[in-house]
C-alpha cells in the first residue's frame, strides 16, 4: 500500500517533470505527413518495378565494379563473419555524464552492441543492462561508421559507432541529445538516402516489413529507376536507340530533373515536406522531386546570414559564380551537380587533380589562376584547382553537411552574393523552397504550414506563418486530418480545450495512426478535467508507437496525477522493459515502491 499519496504523487510527478525528453523525440512527433496505412503510392511509371544492380551488371560490369568500390556502392552490408574481422573489435566506452559504459564485440558470428551500469562503488553489481544483435553496418567508412538493429519490427540506430578520425568506437550522432539506448527509431526520409530499396510500413514512422530492406546498398536504380522494363528489353534483344525510353539516364535530363536526383539525399535543408499521399519510396528519377517532396530553408537575412560555407552541396552550388554564370547558357550546358561528379567513380584524394582539373578548365584557363606555378606545385596533392577553391574542412564527427565548399570561392574571404537574400517570395517571405527548377511554383499551402510547424520551435517568428497558414487551410481543407491536428495543437496552446479535443477527434477518426493527436488529445483531456479520457487518449500514443518513450511517459504521468497508482507501477516496469536505460523512471519507480 502506498503511503501520504499526495506527497507520494507530487515526487513522481515531478521527476517525471524533470526527466528530460530526447530531442529526437519531439522533432520527430512535431508535424504528421504521412498518409493513412492503407494509401497507396502514387508513383508515376508503376508498371516498372526494382531488380536490383545485379541485374544491371550483367551488361554493365566495369560500371557496376567501379560503382562498388565507391562510397554509394557500399552505403549499408550485412554483419558477416569476414566483416567482423575488418571492424576494430572489440571496444568499449563509458559516458562521463550518465556513468553508463558500452561494449561492441562479435560472438558466434554475430556483432553484438551493449549498454550496461554498474551500481556505485562495486565492480560487477549491474543496474541493468540491454543487449543486442547488431544486423546491419551503415556508412562508408569515411567520416565513420554505425550499426543497425531490429526490435519488433521496428528499425533503430546502435548506441555506437565506430569515428574514422579519431580511430575508437564512441556514442553514435545524436546520442549528445541524451541515451535513446536501443531505440533511436531510423526514419524512412534517413534509411532511404543510405540504402537502396527500404521497405516502410506506410502511416507508421520507424516501422518495416521484413526483411526492411529488399536491396541493401545505394545502387543503379536510385539515380536510374526501376530497371525491370530495361532489363525485359534487352533480354528480348529490343535495344532501343538513344535516348532509351526504359530506363532514366540523368545525363540525358534536364538540368533540374538531373539536379533532383541528387538533391533528393544531398540536400537535407532546414524541414523535407512530403507531399499530401506521397511517401519517399514516391520519388522516382526523371521526375521532378516537388512532386514527392519540398525542402526547405529558413530564409537568411543581412542581420542573420549563414555563420558557414560549408553548406549542403546544392544551397551551396547555386551561390557559386561558376553557377550563375552558367544559366546565360543553353539547359544541356548548364552547370549541375554531374558537371563535376560521375557517381559510377570516385577518385582518391590523390587523383582528384587530374579528375577534377580538366571540368574546371572546360571555362577556365591555366593562366586564369594569378598563383604562381611554384605555389601551385607546392600543394597536395600538386596543381589542385578544387583543393584551393572548394577547400574540405576536417571533419571528426559523422555528419550530414559537406565536407568540400560548393561555393567555389575564388578567395577566401569572397562575400556571399546578393541571390543569397533574394530566393524567397512575397508568399512564403521567411523559408526559401530550394528547387532547381526556375519557374517551380510556391508549395501548397498544407506543404509550407507543416514546414512552419515544424520549424517554430527553433524559429519562433514562425509560429505566425504557421497560425496563418493553418487558418487558411480551415477554410479550405478542413476535412484534412493533418490540418484537424494541426487546428487541435492550435487551440491546445490556446488553452482552448474543447475546441482541441473535437479537432483532435476529428483527426483520430480520420486517421488513428496519429500518435501526436493522442497526446496532444490527452493532454487537452487532462486540461479539461477528464481524467478517465486522457489516460485512454496516452494509451492509444503508446500502441500506435510503443518505442516513443516521451509517450510512455505521458501515460505514466496521466496514471500517477488519477493516483491509480498500481497501475502506474505496471506501466513503469513496462517502460524499463523497453528503456532500461531511463534512470528517471528506474527511480520513480524505486519512490513508488517504498
Amino acid at each position: 500500500m502506498f503511503r501520504s499519496p499526495t506527497k507520494l504523487r507530487f515526487r513522481l510527478l515531478a521527476l517525471l517533470a524533470a526527466a528530460p525528453l530526447p530531442a529526437f523525440a519531439a522533432a520527430r512527433r512535431t508535424v504528421a505527413t504521412h498518409p493513412p496505412a492503407a494509401q497507396k503510392s502514387t508513383s508515376s511509371a508503376a508498371t516498372a518495378h526494382y531488380v536490383g544492380s545485379e541485374a544491371c551488371a550483367d551488361c554493365h560490369e566495369g560500371i557496376a565494379t567501379s560503382f562498388a568500390q565507391a562510397s554509394m556502392g557500399h552505403s549499408m552490408v550485412a554483419i558477416s563473419p569476414r566483416l567482423l574481422t575488418t571492424l576494430h573489435l572489440p571496444a568499449s566506452y563509458t559516458d562521463p555524464t550518465t556513468h553508463h559504459s558500452y561494449t561492441v564485440y562479435a560472438q558466434d558470428g554475430k556483432l553484438w552492441q551493449s549498454e550496461y551500469e554498474l551500481a556505485p562503488g562495486t565492480a560487477d553489481q549491474e543496474v541493468f543492462r540491454s543487449t543486442h544483435p547488431i544486423r546491419w553496418i551503415i556508412g562508408t567508412g569515411e567520416n565513420g561508421i554505425g550499426g543497425l538493429l531490429t526490435r519488433g519490427g521496428y528499425l533503430f540506430q546502435g548506441p555506437m559507432s565506430y569515428y574514422t578520425q579519431a580511430g575508437k568506437w564512441l556514442l553514435s550522432p545524436g546520442y549528445q541529445h541524451g541515451d535513446y539506448g536501443f531505440n533511436r527509431i531510423i526514419q524512412p526520409g534517413c534509411i532511404s538516402c543510405h540504402s537502396a530499396r527500404p521497405q516502410p510500413i506506410a502511416g507508421i514512422d520507424g516501422k518495416y516489413a521484413e526483411p526492411p530492406f529488399s536491396h541493401l546498398s545505394i545502387g543503379c536504380e536510385n539515380c536510374h529507376g526501376p530497371g525491370s522494363t530495361h532489363v525485359e528489353a534487352m533480354d528480348r534483344g529490343n535495344h532501343h536507340s538513344r535516348p532509351d525510353p526504359t530506363i532514366v539516364n540523368p545525363a540525358r535530363l534536364t538540368r533540374q530533373l538531373s539536379d533532383d536526383i541528387c538533391m533528393s539525399c544531398h540536400e537535407l535543408g532546414d524541414a523535407r515536406i512530403l507531399e499530401a499521399g506521397r511517401t519517399y519510396q514516391d520519388f522516382r528519377p526523371g521526375q521532378p522531386l516537388a512532386k514527392t517532396l519540398a525542402i526547405f530553408t529558413i530564409a537568411p537575412t543581412r542581420q542573420q546570414p549563414p555563420d558557414k560555407d560549408h553548406l549542403e552541396p546544392y544551397s551551396s552550388m547555386i551561390l557559386s559564380k561558376c553557377y550563375r554564370a552558367s544559366l546565360s547558357q543553353p539547359d544541356a550546358h548548364q552547370m549541375r551537380c554531374t558537371t563535376c561528379h560521375d557517381p559510377h567513380v570516385e577518385p582518391t584524394h590523390a587523383e582528384a587533380p587530374a579528375y577534377y582539373n580538366p571540368t574546371c578548365l572546360q571555362c577556365h584557363t591555366r593562366s586564369s589562376c594569378t598563383e604562381s606555378v611554384a605555389l601551385r606545385r607546392a600543394t597536395t596533392p600538386a596543381d589542385n584547382c578544387i583543393g584551393c577553391h572548394m577547400p574540405r574542412r576536417p571533419i571528426t564527427t559523422i555528419s550530414h553537411t559537406s565536407a568540400t565548399n560548393h561555393r567555389i570561392l575564388a578567395r577566401p574571404d569572397e562575400a556571399l552574393p546578393d541571390s543569397i537574400y533574394q530566393q524567397s517570395t512575397p508568399q512564403m517571405p521567411d523559408l526559401v523552397h530550394l528547387d532547381p527548377s526556375p519557374s517551380a511554383p510556391v508549395p501548397a499551402l498544407r506543404t509550407r504550414m507543416l514546414a512552419y510547424r515544424m520549424l517554430m520551435d527553433r524559429e519562433p517568428a514562425l509560429h505566425d506563418d504557421w497560425l496563418q497558414t493553418l487558418g487558411q487551410l480551415e477554410q479550405t481543407d478542413a476535412a484534412d486530418p493533418v490540418v484537424q491536428t494541426n487546428l487541435g495543437h492550435r487551440d491546445l496552446l490556446n488553452q482552448h480545450y474543447t475546441e482541441a479535443i473535437n479537432h483532435l477527434r476529428q483527426a483520430l477518426q480520420a486517421n488513428p495512426q496519429q500518435p501526436e493527436a493522442w497526446v496532444d488529445l490527452s493532454e487537452a483531456q487532462a486540461r479539461s478535467g477528464d481524467t478517465a479520457g486522457s489516460i485512454q487518449s496516452a494509451q492509444q500514443a503508446v500502441a500506435h508507437d510503443p518505442y516513443a518513450a516521451p509517450l510512455q511517459k505521458t501515460l505514466i504521468a496521466r496514471l500517477i496525477d488519477a493516483q491509480q497508482y498500481d497501475q502506474a507501477v505496471a506501466a513503469m516496469r513496462q517502460y524499463l522493459a523497453l528503456f532500461p536505460e531511463d534512470d528517471f523512471i528506474r527511480k520513480a519507480l524505486a519512490i513508488a515502491q517504498q
